[in-house]
């Protein structure tokens, strides 16, 4: 049987301008998708005299710089010894505090999240976007990141534990608690660039 012909002919082969300009766009959206998500850290102090503390440490070396500058100085001693003062409140402030670090979720699985916990009837009238009861905790623990020592990730908080701390916590540390889940997939690291014309 002979082979039909058909009038199909092969591409032409892309000019190497086109190529180039293929290999500049694979290397921009590699790096694109090479980004990593923007992460939140809430930082748990109940030693109110280790952060007041730190809080007069840094005001004092910002007091000294001040003096060194109305006084033309690059450096006085007394900023010096603000400096080391300021590093062993950080230190202590540091030792004394937990933190917990929140990472943004993708897209899709943050969507998912909220069509898992859909607001009631009531809830709805009310304007929420979810059910207030149960999503924040399945936020929190989706959100949560938890690393060891040498910075590898680890198993981190459940529903269960971040249902747990929502619920002993007063109202206000609670409420952060969840902010700071939430800022973490409201963090911006984009910018614009209005170009004018002509």
């Amino acid at each position: 049987m002979t082979p039909v012909q058909s009038d199909v002919q092969a591409p032409p082969a892309a000019p190497a301008t086109a190529v180039a300009k293929d290999a500049h766009w694979a290397a921009k959206l590699a790096k694109l998708r090479a980004r990593q998500l923007p992460e939140y850290t809430l930082v748990i102090c109940d030693d109110l005299h280790a952060k007041q503390h730190l809080d007069e440490s840094l005001r004092e070396l910002a007091r000294c710089r001040r003096a060194d500058a109305e006084n033309g100085r690059d450096y006085s001693e007394a900023t010096l010894a603000a400096e080391q003062a300021v590093e062993e409140a950080q230190e202590f402030f540091d030792n004394v505090s937990t933190e917990l670090t929140f990472k943004a979720l993708p897209r899709p699985i943050l969507d998912g999240l909220i069509k898992r916990f859909p607001p009631t009837e009531a809830q709805a009238e009310d304007g929420d976007a979810w059910n207030p009861e149960t999503f924040p905790a399945a936020l929190i623990a989706a959100a949560h990141i938890e690393r060891d020592d040498h910075g590898a990730t680890v198993e981190g908080m459940s529903e269960a534990d971040a249902q747990d701390l929502l619920d002993s916590w007063p109202v206000a540390e609670s409420n952060a608690l969840f902010a700071a889940a939430w800022q973490a997939q409201q963090i911006v690291r984009m910018s614009t660039v209005e170009l004018g014309k002509g």
